[in-house]
């Protein structure tokens, strides 16, 4: 019974972590492209191929999951998400412990954890297989393949049919989310957003922050941490003479109150000269954007067939948003970090269209035109 319920309740995990991540594989790639980058395990040779190791991850994921599940070929099963999971614990405590990925993406844009979050999350899946590992060893020792009845022949038939059914359910779903978007939206900027509306709650209740200085004493070599407040407080430390300096580099930004978490906090669209648009945007009875976090990767017809396409919309404020103020022709170039537009949509380019600030459509280019 115990161990029956502990196989579900993993398998239900690993099954819906893979599952958020396949709906939104680009997304995932991008995250995988944060690991590969110089800042993290500086592999920037497979940032390129940051969407195939996606793939793979999320297949061993959901189908081992799956298999869990069944209880099809336990020991292989078994012995492989242990193997994940030291990946996965790897991967989340290198993040956790120098601080470098602030959110693994284990559960896609549907969950968020910190980094050390993450890390138990993983410790915990760990010890549970390796205690279902223990539970399950003597099932291992059975001679399965020589001693099959009819109905455990008959059974484990319907169980490969029903693993072939997921498979072909989760290839299309990956499919739907790579060619165009996510079939089911995790993200903020989900049709029906209200933008202005987001704006309005994060003005209202802003995250603070505080600097912390790393402060060294000359002449004992002595170091402390000391918050912004506190050092304009003690005079010791800044006044003439002084053996207390600060160290160069050394100081800390600390969240010291938690906000309206939203990501449309990074909405925020500049002219080339770094004149902010974003109000004139989300207060438009009308909006049309066209976004592209890659411009050299899109192809300049494509850029040209959606602008024809958009002239006709006279009654629209319309915005070519990129990080390149040279990428849009015949429509307004306009600035945006390629982050920022990455967490917006996965196409390269696609099309925003705001009501009153509120998203009633977005869809990559190449549908738009069509």
């Amino acid at each position: 019974m115990i161990k029956g319920l502990l196989r579900f309740v993993i398998a239900v995990i690993f099954i819906l972590s893979g599952f958020v991540k396949a709906v939104d594989l680009v997304g995932f790639s991008f995250k995988m492209e944060e690991y590969f980058s110089p800042t993290v395990f500086n592999m920037p040779f497979f940032e390129k191929f940051a969407l195939l190791f996606s793939v793979i991850v999320v297949i061993l994921e959901l189908l081992l999951g799956f298999m869990l599940l069944l209880k099809l070929k336990l020991k292989f099963t078994l012995s492989a998400l242990i193997a994940l999971c030291i990946f996965f614990g790897f991967l989340t405590f290198y993040s956790a412990y120098f601080n470098v990925v602030t959110d693994c993406g284990c559960f896609g844009d549907a969950i968020k954890f910190t980094p050390w979050q993450s890390f138990i999350k993983d410790v915990v899946l760990l010890a549970g297989l390796i205690l279902l590992f223990i539970l399950y060893r003597k099932e291992f020792k059975k001679k399965d393949n020589y001693s099959f009845s009819e109905k455990t022949e008959s059974s484990n038939k319907f169980k490969y049919i029903l693993l072939g059914i997921f498979s072909a359910a989760m290839i299309y779903i990956m499919v739907h989310g790579i060619i165009q978007e996510p079939i089911i939206d995790f993200r903020d900027y989900k049709i029906g957003t209200d933008l202005k509306a987001e704006k309005e709650k994060i003005a209202k209740n802003p995250s603070e922050y505080k600097t912390f200085y790393s402060l060294k004493n000359q002449k004992t070599g002595e170091v402390l941490k000391v918050n912004q407040d506190d050092y304009i407080k003690e005079t010791k430390y800044w006044e003439e003479g002084s053996p207390w300096k600060i160290e160069e580099g050394k100081n800390e930004s600390v969240l010291v109150k938690e906000g309206y978490k939203s990501e449309i906090v990074k909405f925020k669209i500049e002219d080339p000269s770094g004149m902010e648009l974003t109000d004139e945007i989300i207060k438009a009875p009308k909006a049309i954007l066209v976004f592209s976090y890659h411009p050299k990767d899109v192809s300049p017809e494509l850029i040209q067939k959606v602008e024809n396409k958009i002239k006709s919309q006279k009654d629209a404020l319309v915005y070519g948003v990129s990080t390149d103020p040279n990428t849009f022709k015949t429509i307004k170039n306009v600035m945006m970090d390629g982050t920022a537009i990455k967490t917006i949509a996965r196409s390269n380019p696609f099309v925003l269209i705001l009501k009153n600030g509120i998203i009633v459509n977005k869809q990559p280019a190449k549908d738009f035109i069509n």
